[in-house]
């Protein structure tokens, strides 16, 4: 088992869970898989120790680029990955899929990799150790474009796509047999805890990046930093 086959299987069982009609659903790992696939292929090879978790894909991150936290400058200049992306068979008018000529950048990914950028300078150093992934692989919008978070969705749909994530979860530990999985915000952190309960493995959280966060906003990279300090976790 690698990630590519874990991935595929996420992506498939995610599509299989029912959502309200009025939501709009983006799957990057369908409409940029060939970013998506050379991001894991490059940077997802050998042991971790330790996993980053974040929610799910940002309409102006992972939606165009098919990268977690995928703003397209980082993703292109830092990461070095820029492929062809197809628009999805459905496309809100609000929230195209423009791919690497999206003009917008996500603001959580410029802060993540912009972090990776200043304290690694490469990315080959970071994954070395550290991977990010995102627990679901879909973006939901509601009918006026506003991002719907994959925690507001109603029930049982929430309850559905977190049994759906949690299990991907689970594999991508097995193949990357991490020391620490670190959730990127409360959410993430709480699915990492169920998900490897049992597990001889250490869980911890540091803040999300958002801007929608005051806390993220006054400066989230030390933030970060420090959270990752206290748990023991060495950074250059």
């Amino acid at each position: 088992m690698n990630l590519l086959e874990v991935m595929e299987r996420l992506s498939e069982a995610a599509e299989g869970v029912v959502v309200p009609n009025d939501l709009w659903v983006y799957n990057p790992l369908r409409h940029a898989q060939t970013s998506h696939n050379l991001y894991l292929e490059r940077w997802g090879e050998g042991k971790k120790e330790v996993l980053l978790v974040g929610m799910n894909p940002g309409p102006w991150g992972m939606v165009q680029t098919g990268v977690p936290f995928g703003s397209v400058g980082m993703v292109r200049d830092f990461l070095g990955i820029e492929e062809e992306v197809f628009r999805p068979e459905r496309e809100h008018p609000k929230r195209p899929v423009l791919g690497f000529s999206c003009p917008r950048e996500e603001v959580s990914g410029a802060r993540l990799w912009g972090w990776v950028r200043e304290r690694w300078g490469r990315p080959k150093p970071f994954f070395e150790r550290f991977f990010v992934h995102n627990l679901c692989p879909l973006a939901f919008m509601e009918e006026s474009g506003k991002n719907l978070t994959p925690n507001l969705l109603p029930s049982p749909s929430r309850e559905e796509i977190a049994h759906v994530c949690q299990t991907a979860l689970r594999e991508v530990v097995a193949v990357l047999s991490p020391e620490w999985v670190v959730g990127i915000g409360v959410w993430a952190e709480r699915q990492a805890q169920i998900a490897l309960n049992g597990l001889d493995i250490n869980i911890g959280r540091i803040l999300h990046p958002s801007p929608a966060s005051p806390v993220a906003n006054r400066g989230w990279a030390p933030q970060a930093e420090a959270r990752l300090d206290a748990l023991g976790i060495q950074i250059p």
